[in-house]
């Protein structure tokens, strides 16, 4: 991460960690209903630079120019990966993250229009469990990520999955 105001890199290991178990993740009835009606078409790795940018726009951000260019370079040598939710053929929403074997660490999501975020990371979800993938990282919690399913887990019971899971074959 990068502070938002000096631009310093450092690293962060939150403890708790937050995880979604993939057979836990929700959403509401209504949202399922909007998300099976059509209104994004959802893509993968389609607008990579762009996701990154959309989810660095903001007031304050650990997003970098110096972090935007490390991800960049994850995402040319395919570890680094994006779901984008598109509507009426522009970028609305979307997430990125890090694969590592069987494990998937979401960074950072954004929405300009409604459940377009919500979209694409239910997107993920879905391949995430096609793929078999055991462990979904999302660092930290946030009520909405809590009503998705959510939870925290001790650090030391976050690095045995993540041992676990980067020893699988890649999920993404």
């Amino acid at each position: 991460m990068a502070d938002s105001e000096s631009g310093e890199s450092f690293w962060l290991s939150p403890d708790p960690r937050a995880i979604i178990p993939l057979p836990d993740f929700r959403v509401t009835k209504t949202f399922a209903q909007r998300l099976r009606s059509g209104r994004f078409l959802v893509t993968f790795d389609q607008a990579f630079d762009s996701v990154v940018e959309a989810c660095s726009n903001r007031p304050r951000t650990w997003i970098s120019p110096e972090i935007k260019a490390v991800y960049g370079t994850l995402h040319r040598l395919g570890r680094a990966h994006s779901a984008e939710a598109w509507r009426e053929g522009k970028l609305a929403g979307g997430v990125y993250g890090v694969s590592v074997g069987r494990a998937f660490m979401a960074e950072s999501m954004f929405h300009d229009a409604r459940d377009a975020g919500m979209a694409a990371l239910a997107a993920v979800v879905g391949r995430l469990r096609t793929a078999g993938c055991e462990l979904f990282d999302v660092q930290f919690t946030t009520p909405h990520l809590i009503r998705c399913g959510a939870v925290e887990i001790p650090r030391a019971e976050y690095l045995k999955r993540l041992q676990k899971a980067v020893a699988g074959a890649d999920a993404f």
